[in-house]
């Protein structure tokens, strides 16, 4: 057990420090696009775009955090159909996310957390689906940690997508909104995306307090 939970790590560390690699390249040589090469790039495939999008919003997700892409897709389409391009990359980009964390752990799946952890554990696999959900509203909870994380544990895959599909859409359009909204901050749609950002911080703080209390030991 000892073995398999050790090789498990080790892959676990081979594929961050590859990804840790390809983002300091990417970042030391500019190859990263920027929002005008997204629009550029996007302007040019007509009805494609947003398919062609979603897909390139994973593969840069594993490089580039959620939502400098979604702030992206509101340059590229606008709000409406970047908040659904947006609301589609990082559904898909949770879910290969976690996948990749488990296909590492292998049969250590469940074993791999801390034990000071094993109570967050348990939580996740008893109420996944809330679990899920919660992770997308709560404020300054890194979503990729999240992903990676789920796949470390028997969480099912439905429940974390589910759990993004239904908690991720307002912060997702706050940031769709905020990047279209660039070069006018003063906007009627940049000041409702701050004001979303606010609320949902604050929703997400209540959660979470009535959540540890719930879990704390009687």
């Amino acid at each position: 057990m000892a073995g398999g939970r050790r090789a498990a790590y080790l892959r676990i560390a081979a594929f961050a420090a590859t990804v840790a690699v390809a983002f300091a390249i990417a970042s030391a040589t500019g190859s990263l696009p920027s929002a005008d090469d997204v629009r550029e790039w996007g302007d040019g495939l007509g009805p494609l775009a947003p398919v062609l999008f979603v897909g390139l919003f994973v593969a840069l997700n594993f490089l580039v955090t959620w939502p400098i892409l979604a702030g992206a897709a509101g340059v590229v389409f606008g709000t409406a159909v970047g908040t659904a391009v947006s609301l589609a990359g990082v559904t898909l980009a949770a879910v290969a996310q976690m996948a990749i964390a488990r296909y590492l752990a292998g049969p250590a799946v469940g074993r791999l957390l801390p034990a000071r952890v094993a109570r967050f554990e348990a939580f996740l696999e008893r109420r996944g689906l809330v679990a899920a959900l919660y992770s997308r509203i709560i404020p300054a909870l890194p979503w990729g940690a999240v992903n990676y994380g789920a796949g470390l544990t028997r969480v099912r895959f439905r429940e974390l997508a589910l759990g993004t599909l239904i908690g991720a859409p307002p912060k997702v359009f706050a940031y769709v909104a905020l990047g279209g909204s660039l070069t006018d901050l003063g906007s009627t749609e940049a000041k409702a995306a701050v004001g979303v950002l606010l609320a949902a911080a604050a929703v997400g703080l209540v959660i979470a307090r009535r959540q540890v209390l719930a879990e704390r030991p009687g």
